[in-house]
């Protein structure tokens, strides 16, 4: 080391080595600015999601049209199954930039893949009767043209999920319309706080902005956030406190 440098001091080699490595580090994992995040036109939009369609292995892509105004995605076409119905949706809420998504997709089942209502309402109780997150006798299940209809009262948000979770894909299904009631059996009172607590563990940087309001066991979550996955995990948060029978969602996605 030269004798004229001082602690601290970097020779010009060293500080050249250095801005070498920051700017490697600065390709590697680019700071996106607000202006860069998720700023796409309608056009590109359209072909993001057409391309994570191609990309979801589960979805024949091909019968499935996607048209897209100021950032509000269409999907429409015929699909085969509920199931491909269920997973084209999914797809399309991954695509950064979708703002609200309207499904129009028709399940037109293939000849082998027809069953009567009888069958399907057989095969649904059974499954039911096997999900163990449920009680089979809190859970009552109507079929009518394929379409399953779901009533009854359970004691968590999971356990609705779970029942729908259940026959959403049994063969010959081509809709399921979850009216099941969330009715706590233990009437806590729901802490606004504990939400909020609860949001801010689980959530990124949007969980700062989101508001929590409670009234009675009705909780509702607003605010600004940045994708649909943020949104869910906003939700399902909320609907782990003790006591909550609804959530209701007035959350915004902005890009």
């Amino acid at each position: 080391m030269p004798a004229s440098l001082r602690k601290g001091e970097s020779t010009p080699r060293s500080r050249a080595t250095a801005q070498t490595r920051h700017a490697i580090a600065a390709t590697l994992h680019p700071h996106p600015t607000p202006k860069d995040e998720i700023m796409k036109t309608d056009s590109q939009l359209q072909k993001d999601v057409l391309a994570e369609l191609d990309w979801e292995p589960s979805i024949h892509a091909a019968r499935i049209g996607v048209e897209v105004k100021n950032g509000v995605v269409t999907l429409a076409g015929d699909v085969a199954t509920y199931t491909e119905k269920w997973n084209a949706e999914l797809a399309a809420q991954r695509v950064a930039g979708v703002k609200a998504l309207a499904v129009e997709l028709k399940v037109k089942l293939v000849e082998s893949g027809v069953r009567t209502d009888g069958d399907i309402g057989a095969s649904a109780r059974n499954v039911m009767d096997w999900t163990s997150a449920v009680q089979a006798d809190t859970v009552e299940i109507m079929v009518e043209n394929g379409f399953i209809t779901l009533t009854g009262e359970v004691d968590w948000k999971f356990q609705k999920e779970a029942a729908t979770d259940a026959v959403r894909f049994l063969a010959g299904v081509v809709g399921v319309s979850n009216q099941i009631t969330v009715t706590p059996s233990l009437k806590a009172s729901v802490v606004k706080a504990d939400i909020e607590a609860a949001i801010q563990r689980a959530a990124t940087e949007d969980g700062k902005r989101i508001t929590v309001g409670v009234s009675g066991n009705d909780v509702t979550l607003s605010g600004s956030i940045h994708s649909w996955a943020e949104r869910d995990l906003a939700t399902q948060t909320a609907w782990k406190s003790p006591g909550v029978s609804k959530v209701i969602d007035k959350m915004t996605l902005a890009y």
